[in-house]
């Protein structure tokens, strides 16, 4: 039984009010529904090891149970956006957390590879009914004065949703094997999904949009006319590839001579996510009192900052680089999500379909792209590139200073 939320302020407000019960569960459901999603769909990141020995397959081959769940995500944000705008956000994301939990648990039990990559395929197509949704529903049920600081814990869960799940999987399979690791991240997402169903509060401002393609193909061309969401979209593609590209290719570096740090050292970089979490709640915050454009400008700057201190030659120089370039970066993610959300008119889920979709083919072809740079360059090479993808982010901040906050 879902319960049952007074709504009389949020209709006066235009939204949820921070501060209210309404308001501190929403945001609990989200913060929730974004930790599990993530935390699912990484989960045989660290066991693909395993996966190689038991299954007699490649590590190219055994990156598919990866792929498999992240491609279907993202050829999905779309359609399911649509969906959402048509027939509502919570049944989306209700039922696609629920699905993805269960698919997590049959994963465990896969006899093929296969099958595995299927069950992580069909994972990753339920938990694109979470964020093709969920930042609909913050940009509509949530008070405009509070939407940067509700945006940030959600995409700082998201952040520690990643880390997490990539943890805790590594971690049981050390205690058993990856069956074990992979069913105690099933158990988790169906406790999320019960909490989620019961937290999530009643949606009081949506209202359904025609999926007819004549009024389809208006709103889009809409969305694009704005002047600031084709840019905040172009802002994604550029920082998921340069997040993508950094993460991908450090690890070689640190693999090499002088470093020759093992797969387990390289792994622990992942708990720099953790950086990402505090900033991307502090930068959602800060947004609602000192401006959007401000912020990813700062942000990108850091971002920069990072960047070149990868160039150095000390260890803990080059950590601390990551970590300061990964600040920047879930800051700026943070703060353009909800930007886009302010700006999505009626179209919600929509324009965060688009949002998010260029998010994830940035991550595609620049963290993939950066490969060359790698070869012919070294690292070097890399973070040229990557300065000039953050380059760009910084022209288009300062470029969006005339939309102020809206």
């Amino acid at each position: 039984m879902t319960p049952t939320y007074s709504t009389a302020a949020a209709a006066d407000s235009g939204g949820l009010q921070a501060g209210t019960p309404a308001f501190r569960r929403a945001n609990l459901a989200l913060a929730t529904g974004g930790f599990t999603c993530f935390a699912l769909l990484y989960g045989t990141q660290p066991v693909l090891p395993q996966l190689t020995h038991e299954f007699g397959i490649s590590p190219a081959s055994a990156s598919f149970s990866v792929a498999a769940g992240t491609l279907s995500m993202a050829l999905l944000l779309i359609p399911l956006s649509l969906i959402a705008d048509r027939y509502g956000r919570e049944r989306l994301m209700r039922l696609g957390l629920l699905g993805a939990a269960l698919f997590a648990c049959a994963s465990a039990f896969m006899p093929d590879f296969h099958l595995l990559v299927l069950c992580r395929a069909l994972l990753g197509a339920c938990i694109a009914g979470v964020p093709a949704a969920a930042m609909a529903y913050l940009g509509e049920e949530i008070a405009p004065n509070a939407r940067g600081r509700a945006m940030g814990l959600y995409i700082a869960a998201n952040a520690l949703g990643g880390m997490s799940g990539r943890f805790l999987s590594a971690l049981v399979t050390g205690w058993w094997d990856w069956r074990h690791g992979l069913g105690a991240l099933g158990l988790l997402g169906l406790l999320a999904a019960f909490a989620f169903w019961r937290l999530l509060p009643p949606a009081q401002h949506f209202k359904p949009r025609s999926l007819e393609p004549r009024l389809l193909l208006a709103d889009v061309g809409r969305i694009y006319a704005d002047p600031g969401l084709p840019w905040l979209f172009v802002t994604a593609f550029l920082i998921m590839g340069s997040f993508v590209g950094i993460y991908n290719y450090l690890g070689f570096r640190l693999s090499l001579p002088p470093y020759g740090l093992g797969p387990a050292a390289i792994g622990a970089i992942f708990l720099l996510y953790a950086v990402g979490s505090a900033s991307s709640a502090l930068a959602g915050h800060l947004a609602d009192r000192i401006g959007r454009s401000r912020i990813v400008l700062l942000m990108s700057l850091t971002m920069a900052a990072g960047i070149g201190l990868t160039l150095a030659a000390a260890l803990p120089l080059i950590i601390l680089g990551l970590a300061v370039f990964t600040f920047g970066y879930f800051a700026v993610h943070a703060v353009a999500s909800g930007w886009v959300g302010r700006r999505a008119g009626p179209r919600r889920g929509l324009v965060s379909a688009l949002y998010l979709s260029s998010y994830y083919l940035g991550g595609s072809v620049i963290g993939s792209a950066t490969g060359w740079p790698w070869i012919h360059g070294g690292w070097p090479g890399v973070v040229a590139t990557l300065l000039a993808c953050v380059a760009v982010v910084l022209g288009i901040a300062v470029s969006l200073r005339h939309l102020g906050d809206g």
